[in-house]
């Protein structure tokens, strides 16, 4: 167990009551998880203030209470630490209690509204190939060398996140490549970390129900740089027009990747087909295995990350040119002459990316048929944008459910419909029930036809009223196609 007293270290107290020498079985911030001499803290939260499980806490053992309010009556034998901002309090402590793990591994951190999945599982599967033990830590899973462990958030919590980095260290890994979520970054759940380096990769109109304007979204993600050491590295988009406004305040050494403009790591996209890439990287033509400009940014930001972190050029850019992307990024099922894709994208942005690149594909002879929804409890000014976009770059659009999660599905649609106009209202479906929105696109379709399924990507669930129920789009499209195949 460890003292107290070590794992505040350079918590910022406001005061204390009580035996700072006592030892702690843990540090908790869910009252559910407490057990005798758990340090609760009692955080904040979007939902519920852990303020008022205080004494739930102490009821099932708590000897340690950290808050940034009192209790009005304060327990003998406990002891109580005043701090400035309970969430921050966390990830510090967190990171005492494990040992500071990210102080013997080298962590980076991506950030963005698009692309930090793709970025990050590159990264880890680059520096697997290379002979590295590597961390990762993505939406997608969370891996310790190639021990799988799912994955619930995009960041997991502060605790989480220092416990998966000891068992990094204490497995011999040297690197962990870990997405940062705006949410993780102003809820201080990466706080206590110390990064090697932070990658932007763009930003565009996401999760403004939480942020509430598209300022304080931007603030949340340039919160990361400012709190960058002057030892570590801040690689950034810059033909993001953002980029520049991303490192404003950061100590740590600065780099950019491009495609546009001048950068330390540049491309010129040479070929861009549904087999690849060919890219021009600094004056060498390389064959790439992903598809579409936006995985070109990808790419070089991978690239220059790792060079940053030590490695040859030339290697990195042998072995990039093997790897595949991320799982539910641009998945291609081809059966019975029609291809169906399945894509992660979730904001306007991604799912204009995708279907421009798609486009640059089409011969104009065969029809793109786009099944969009949008998921339920989250930003609602993205829903008809998302529409508009997927009715105009596409030959018809099927509205679905996504993740409807706590909302009405004919709600979220209605909300989509709005951003359509009435001339193109014939190119548009509306099917509430996923399965059968993807089954009617299949049965338009004829051979050589391309069919997107967008929105979910690598989940292997639809969130209902609470409840996660199975449902893969790679797997629907799979047994749909093989159906119609009559195999």
């Amino acid at each position: 167990m460890n003292v107290l007293k070590d794992i505040l270290y350079k918590v910022s107290l406001t005061s204390t009551y009580g035996d700072m020498e006592r030892k702690v079985s843990d540090v908790v911030f869910d009252s559910r998880k407490v057990v005798e001499n758990s340090s609760f803290v009692a955080v904040k939260g979007t939902q519920v203030d852990g303020h008022d499980f205080i004494s739930l806490a102490l009821e099932k053992g708590a000897t340690t209470i950290i808050c940034e309010q009192l209790p009005e009556t304060l327990a003998t034998g406990i002891t109580y630490i005043q701090v400035v901002d309970s969430a921050k309090a966390l990830g510090i402590m967190a990171a005492n209690f494990y040992g500071n793990p990210s102080e013997k591994i080298k962590v980076v951190a991506v950030t963005g509204t698009n692309g930090k999945t793709t970025t990050v599982t590159l990264l880890h599967q680059l520096f697997v190939r290379m002979g590295y033990s590597t961390g990762l830590l993505s939406t997608v899973e969370n891996k310790i060398n190639e021990e799988v462990i799912p994955s619930t958030h995009t960041t997991p919590d502060a605790v989480s996140v220092q416990a998966l980095l000891r068992k990094m260290v204490d497995a011999g890994c040297t690197h962990c490549f870990m997405e940062a979520s705006s949410h993780a970054i102003v809820q201080e759940r990466i706080a206590g970390l110390k990064l090697a380096g932070a990658v932007f990769t763009n930003i565009t109109h996401d999760h403004l129900d939480y942020h509430g304007t598209f300022d304080e979204y931007i603030k949340a993600k340039k919160k990361l740089f400012d709190e960058l050491p002057k030892d570590a590295f801040a690689l950034v988009n810059g033909d993001d027009k953002r980029g520049g406004v991303m490192v404003q305040n950061c100590r740590g050494t600065l780099q950019t990747f491009g495609l546009k403009t001048a950068a330390d790591f540049k491309a010129k996209i040479l070929s861009n087909t549904i087999e690849g890439l060919e890219l021009d990287v600094n004056g060498k033509l390389i064959w790439f295995r992903m598809i579409g400009s936006f995985n070109a940014y990808n790419l070089l930001g991978v690239l220059g990350t790792a060079v940053l972190l030590g490695e040859d050029e030339d290697e990195v850019l042998r072995e990039l040119s093997a790897i595949k992307g991320a799982k539910g990024r641009f998945d291609r099922i081809s059966i019975g002459g029609i291809t169906a894709i399945v894509d992660y994208a979730h904001t306007p942005d991604a799912l204009d990316n995708v279907l421009k690149t798609i486009n640059a594909f089409r011969t104009g002879n065969e029809q793109l048929i786009t099944v969009v929804g949008c998921g339920g409890n989250r930003d609602k000014t993205k829903r008809p944008t998302m529409a508009k976009i997927a009715v105009s770059e596409s030959t018809k659009a099927i509205f679905t459910s996504d993740n409807p999660r706590f909302e009405e599905p004919a709600e979220i649609l209605k909300d989509m419909q709005a951003g359509v106009g009435p001339t193109d209202f014939r190119k548009t479906l509306t099917i509430e029930d996923r399965r059968e929105a993807i089954k009617t696109a299949l049965l338009l379709c004829q051979k050589g036809d391309i069919v997107l399924i967008a929105g979910k990507g690598h989940e292997d669930y639809q969130e209902i009223k609470g409840v996660k129920h199975h449902f893969d789009d790679a797997e629907v499209v799979t047994e749909l196609l093989t159906q119609l195949n009559g195999n």
